[in-house]
């Protein structure tokens, strides 16, 4: 049975429910830092719907407040947000080859960490209406919570605010932990990840190293390491 469009459309508005939900409350505290930094309502929200990048946005933010110049608002933010180049590098080699490119470069508005997460873990093909799908909840609701965070930010207490901060974390437990309970190789590549990852954060020289690199160094390391030692294997079929 072929799916259409509108089917994969509507599952992706299923599965990015959750993402929406998990958005709502960590762009809350983003909508805070925007008051701090001087933006308005409108400013803020614009910034959300465009920039889908928590750690570009706060990065960004920080920049506005200290007038910086453009060109080192281009440069972070191509450094920050560098691993998405990777993530559509990935899901290109899950779509149809004859893909559309206005498609194409939609579907690359879209790539954010969860989205990218939830899409990778599409068995078969990709259509990028699936993508399309989740980002509809997605965005939104990233630029609801900053709304929300630059008007009535200041009535929450503190914990509260910081309690909101770690749903998006949940959020990448619910993504990950299902296929790693039935497969023990992407099981220890999450393992071996964390374990890097922390150690990149405490170890003083290696903390020094933007988060969007070591992002980047660990993905294509320890994919490398993954894909060199257990490759999947392709299925062939004998025709008749």
């Amino acid at each position: 049975m072929i799916e259409t469009h509108s089917t994969w459309y509507r599952r992706g508005l299923r599965d990015g429910i959750p993402i929406g939900l998990g958005y709502l409350a960590v762009s809350f505290t983003l909508g805070i830092a925007a008051e701090v930094s001087g933006l308005t309502v409108g400013q803020a929200v614009w910034m959300s719907l465009l920039n889908n990048t928590s750690a570009g946005e706060f990065a960004a933010l920080g920049i506005i407040a200290a007038g910086a110049p453009y060109l080192e608002m281009a440069f972070t933010q191509f450094v920050i947000n560098l691993r998405y180049l990777l993530m559509s590098c990935a899901l290109s080699q899950k779509i149809e080859p004859q893909t559309p490119i206005w498609q194409r470069l939609l579907m690359g508005y879209t790539v954010t960490d969860e989205v990218f997460g939830i899409s990778v873990s599409v068995p078969q093909r990709l259509d990028p209406f699936y993508c399309f799908g989740a980002m509809s909840v997605a965005a939104p609701s990233w630029a609801l919570g900053t709304c929300l965070g630059i008007l009535i930010g200041d009535a929450l207490p503190a914990r509260a605010v910081s309690a909101l901060s770690v749903a998006l974390y949940g959020m990448f437990l619910a993504v990950i932990l299902p296929p790693a309970r039935k497969d023990r190789v992407i099981a220890g590549v999450v393992a071996v990840s964390m374990g890097f990852s922390a150690l990149f954060a405490w170890t003083p020289v290696l903390s020094q190293i933007s988060s969007g690199t070591r992002i980047i160094i660990l993905t294509i390391l320890i994919s490398g390491a993954a894909a060199l030692w257990f490759p999947l294997k392709e299925e062939t079929t004998d025709e008749a």
